[in-house]
């Protein structure tokens, strides 16, 4: 059964990045070729992270998840905008408006917590490396993973359970090339009051708890590494945390200057432009960032073609 909403309404217009016909070819080859090079980088991260025993650590299995959450994340959104571009069509139905707003805040709330979650073990391993195997647990690993999912999950059906008591008008067209939540929200003709509390509510725990956590997991992390006396000792310790310092300054920087330069443009086609920072390219830039400075990742791929050579 497929959800609907006091007015009745069926579908919703999407007018994506840019509105010149000439730009549709280009965008399409663009987001194809960054979609492929995505899904493609991810798999490869987590096919080394199962095929190479060595790979079988808590910091590789955070990655792995982060890898799928990733793939998942650009899936809500350039397929479907592939297609309109394709097609020439806008459209995007009303479930299926709902359905990528549900999925996309739900993969953009998972990618956030898994990145908290690899802070911390990021600071177990640096600050207390002698109890690291006993802290960091399958059991602890698993469980992690599983808070997260279900964290996510319950935030994201909250959110579209509560988009789904709007009541929709006339103005159905989204400034956007995704059902953005905050977007979808403003289109609406009854009250959003609690819909706009909840989102900034939900901000602040999956956006500002994690980068909380983050932010205190890395002073504890800098105050060990300083307390190192060696300075061979200080660029081993550095050079185990800094791809995931770069992911996380990466989604984090680009996630926050949509939101915040946002509301000062008050140009919603700007905010879009924007946004394709952290909706494509941060999923995109995530395997070169760690297998470029990863040599575990780069020797368990190339035994892996070579083994099906």
């Amino acid at each position: 059964m497929e959800p609907e909403n006091d007015t009745g309404i069926s579908e919703f217009v999407l007018l994506g990045l840019s509105e010149e016909p000439e730009l549709q070819p280009f965008l399409f080859g663009l987001f194809l070729s960054v979609y492929l090079v995505t899904v493609l980088g991810n798999l490869l991260i987590i096919l080394a992270t199962i095929s190479d025993s060595h790979l079988h650590t808590p910091m590789y299995f955070f990655l792995s998840n982060l890898s799928f959450a990733d793939i998942c994340f650009i899936s809500t959104t350039v397929p479907k905008m592939l297609i309109n571009i394709q097609t020439q069509s806008r459209v995007i139905t009303y479930a299926g408006c709902i359905t990528q707003m549900c999925f996309f805040v739900l993969f953009g709330g998972l990618d956030s917590l898994l990145l908290a979650a690899m802070a911390y073990d990021r600071f177990v391993a640096i600050c207390h490396p002698l109890h690291y195997t006993v802290i960091m647990n399958p059991r602890l690993c698993g469980l992690l993973v599983l808070a997260s999912w279900m964290i996510a999950a319950l935030n994201s059906l909250t959110q579209s359970l509560m988009v789904l008591w709007l009541s929709f008008c006339t103005d159905l067209e989204i400034p956007h090339f995704f059902c953005e939540l905050n977007e979808v929200i403003h289109l609406a003709c009854s009250d959003t009051f609690l819909n706009d509390m909840g989102m900034y509510f939900a901000a602040g725990l999956l956006a500002g708890g994690p980068l909380a956590g983050i932010l205190y997991s890395y002073s504890k992390i800098v105050s060990s590494i300083r307390a190192i006396s060696s300075a061979q000792g200080k660029y081993k310790a550095f050079s185990t945390c800094a791809s995931h310092l770069s992911v996380v300054s990466l989604f984090c920087c680009t996630g926050l200057g949509v939101y915040l330069t946002s509301p000062a443009t008050h140009n919603s086609h700007t905010s879009a432009t924007a946004s394709v920072m952290y909706t494509v390219a941060t999923p995109m830039l995530n395997p070169f960032i760690y297998s470029l400075r990863n040599k575990d990742i780069r020797r368990a791929l190339k035994m892996s073609f070579r083994g099906k050579q």
